[in-house]
């Protein structure tokens, strides 16, 4: 025995909300698997890691080794400048 009696209003709404839901589940599937895909897809898992859009010298070939010869050459400025 039901305690009260659903109004017809609740009845659609109900359906309407679980609409809402099977569409907003198909849309999350529907991210996760080209996420999925994309990553499946590449050839090397490194490349991932570059579309962070942040510069990371690690991940650039001859960049540690630039960063380093500049410092060496800073270093040998400000060393000529304190021997004048």
């Amino acid at each position: 025995m039901a305690l009260r009696v659903e109004h017809e209003l609740h009845e659609r709404r109900r359906g309407k909300n679980l609409g809402m839901l099977g569409l907003l589940v198909g849309f999350i599937a529907l991210v996760f698997g080209l996420t999925v895909v994309k990553v499946l897809n590449l050839p090397d898992i490194r490349q991932m890691e570059r579309f962070d859009h942040v510069a990371r010298p690690a991940l650039e070939p001859g960049a540690i080794d630039a960063a380093r010869e500049r410092a060496a050459e800073a270093d040998a400025a400000a060393t000529a400048e304190q021997g004048q």
